[in-house]
């Protein structure tokens, strides 16, 4: 309760700022900015009208009464364009140096504020989660603005349309799209105190994810029975999808633990879990029925109070606070999708829908039963059989890697030789390794980026204290594909304002691409013709799967803009019924089941919104690139290709591959594979 009234009295106080930013907000005179227009062509007879009109009409658009009135904002419009293109380069490569200094040592300081929130350092107290939510930068944008860094910055490299980008930058120079991006920067005016609560919500929801275990070793069936080890602990939902997943190759015992597992993600879903038995092994559990015992008698407790919906429903009040300091895109839905992803929201849940509503899942969906034996259940759209490991037992797995990554610091000393083994030159193998080091994780694991180039890239991930266990070995190897991303789009283009990738769906394309090697990292890739028609249906089921979860997300963000006074409660049950409602339109007929709210799990959906989509596109891009890459050298083409730097997803793509991005390539080899395996 405490933390829910936390949030409630922020959510208060974010109304009110808003309220009164909302007030202070002026816009210049209609008139005003033809007027400056004209005054600044007139003073730089031979610039661009073009140019001046952009730079002008996007630093206006900024502007606000606190800034100064309409002659003042004129004045600074003729002392501060910068007319002369040799004197432009020269201000454009000092914002470059300015901004990777604030930004990379920015990026540092969070690293720090997190640090004991992030990796197991012992037990948390509330001071760490204070310093984990607090943000060093809150201020920094409003700063730009107060000391009109912002409005030079506006002025003269002004920001392009999505549909610009599109347009003219295949024919950009490296020097055009820095400047372009440059553009991005300015965009909007968000007040700090939003920001601030914005980011104090989401690592409120982020710390709830991270602290949601599951003490498998406490659960019991209907019978009674003990199905998983007392030391074995899962962190929702990766964990409990992983082993789902790893239980496959166990003929015997692994039904029903993926049973058991499903009914825990179930419970967790309609918060009918006991709120007690979470990160707790007080108890003994018996989900399906629902109930609890300590030392052998019954004991009633109170479930879970909505918490998981209430988080989602705060992370929407806060960035819904947003809106109205984005004029071009005025909701959450916008700025996620055209902005950051620069994908229309529409266009990728079309795309979506297109994968989703092929034949091919019914198809594929028929293989996987045949191997099975048995009827689907919802769960296997996990179903991890396709895949080399599927038919290696999981203790096997285990010893090989708890062996040689008995700790964090022995996979940050075998990185050479693993990237020597995915075909990277021992000169590149080296220069990656040292830019990037290894932390033992609190959560599940992640990849935090260096933020400037004299800064390592951080991979966090989860070390037992028997050793690196194969599903952290494959979660490790994931996040080392996000993090050499990091450091080749970082440290290989020409300015800093083009360094990282077009989206996040794009540096999860080489993660995955990383990840599908990990058997071959341990030596152990089969690597036979009959694998690789496997490959290709295992990438296909998977981009059902998360396609899927994600209309799930998309759905439900649509929901909460129908419905912004929504109750927990409330969203709980929208976010139910629009789960079950894709599983029954997308997946029902394949899987013989109807209303499975198993969609609804992922913990992205919580603390990371609107993510989802990222992963499912980045599939779609993985076996594109994937495809690209069959006949050529690995290492090489992924340093050339994630060197390319933060173009669109398009013109990426293009450049990349030589062709759009598209659903085809995934869809005929799926075709092909079918036929083969036939």
């Amino acid at each position: 309760m405490k933390t829910k009234n936390g949030i409630f009295l922020l959510s208060i106080l974010v109304t009110f700022l808003l309220g009164a930013d909302l007030m202070s907000q002026t816009s210049l005179q209609a008139d005003t900015m033809d007027n400056v227009i004209r005054a600044v062509t007139d003073q730089y007879p031979g610039a661009s009208l073009q140019a001046v009109e952009r730079g002008v009409r996007h630093a206006g658009s900024l502007w606000r009464a606190e800034d100064g009135d309409d002659a003042f904002f004129k004045a600074f419009c003729l002392k501060h364009y910068i007319a002369d293109p040799a004197e432009r380069l020269r201000v454009f490569q000092k914002l470059n140096h300015y901004f990777e200094a604030i930004m990379g040592h920015t990026n540092e300081i969070y690293l720090a504020l997190k640090k004991h929130t992030d990796e197991p350092t012992g037990p948390l107290h509330e001071i760490d989660r204070m310093f984990s939510a607090f943000s060093p930068d809150a201020h920094l944008m409003q700063d730009l603005y107060q000391s009109r860094i912002a409005f030079v910055t506006a002025l003269n490299f002004p920001r392009f349309t999505l549909a610009e980008k599109n347009r003219l930058g295949p024919d950009w120079s490296a020097e055009e799209w820095a400047m372009a991006r440059l553009g991005d920067v300015f965009s909007s005016r968000v007040p700090a105190e939003i920001k601030q609560h914005a980011a104090r919500v989401s690592s409120q929801a982020d710390l709830y994810i991270s602290g949601y275990n599951i003490h498998m070793g406490a659960l019991r069936d209907n019978d009674g029975r003990k199905l998983f080890r007392d030391d074995q602990v899962l962190l929702t939902h990766w964990n409990l999808r992983d082993e789902i997943k790893a239980n496959y190759a166990d003929g015997e015992l692994g039904p029903r633990r993926q049973r058991m597992v499903y009914q825990v993600m179930k419970r967790i879903i309609d918060q009918t879990i006991p709120k007690d038995v979470i990160d707790s092994y007080a108890y003994q559990w018996n989900p399906f029925a629902n109930e609890t015992r300590k030392n052998g008698r019954a004991v009633d407790l109170e479930r879970e109070p909505d918490i998981r919906y209430e988080m989602l429903r705060q992370v929407f009040l806060a960035r819904r606070a947003m809106d109205p300091f984005h004029p071009h895109m005025p909701t959450c839905i916008e700025r996620n999708f055209s902005g950051s992803m620069e994908v229309p929201q529409e266009q990728v849940e079309a795309l979506f829908h297109q994968f989703l509503s092929s034949p091919l899942l019914k198809k594929v969906a028929q293989v996987v039963e045949k191997r099975l034996g048995r009827k689907l259940a919802a769960y296997d759209i996990w179903y991890d059989g396709f895949k080399s490991r599927g038919s290696i037992p999981q203790d096997q797995l285990d010893a090989i890697t708890r062996k040689r990554f008995p700790n964090a610091r022995a996979f940050k000393d075998a990185m050479p030789e693993i990237l020597r083994e995915l075909g990277f030159s021992p000169e590149s193998a080296e220069f990656l390794a040292a830019k990037i080091t290894v932390d033992p994780a609190r959560g599940s694991g992640h990849a935090w980026g260096a933020g400037m180039r004299d800064s390592l890239s951080h991979l966090r991930t989860r070390v037992g204290k028997d050793g690196m266990d194969y599903k952290g070995f494959n979660i490790a190897v994931h996040e080392f594909g996000h993090n050499v991303e990091q450091t080749l789009s970082l440290h290989n283009v020409p300015y800093f304002f083009l360094n990282g990738v077009p989206n996040t769906a794009f540096t999860e394309a080489l993660a995955f691409l990383f990840q599908k090697r990990d058997l071959e990292i341990l030596d152990m890739e089969p690597g036979d013709a009959a694998a690789e028609n496997l490959a290709v249906l295992d990438a296909c089921w998977s981009a059902f799967e998360i396609m899927g979860v994600s209309m799930v997300d998309m759905k439900v963000w649509k929901w909460l803009y129908a419905h912004p006074d929504a109750s927990a409660a409330e969203l709980k049950e929208a976010v139910i019924t629009i789960a079950i409602d894709v599983w029954n339109r997308y997946f029902s007929e394949s899987f013989g089941v109807r209303d499975e709210p198993v969609l609804a799990i992922y913990s992205h959906m919580i603390s990371y919104p609107l993510y989802l989509s990222a992963y499912a596109y980045g599939q779609l891009i993985e076996f594109q690139l994937g495809e690209y890459l069959e006949d050529k050298p690995f290492g090489a083409e992924v340093e050339r290709i994630w060197s390319l730097g933060r173009l669109t997803p398009s013109v990426w793509m293009i450049r990349a591959t030589g062709t759009d991005l598209s659903p085809q390539p995934l869809i005929r080899a799926s075709e092909r594979a079918l036929k083969k395996l036939k």
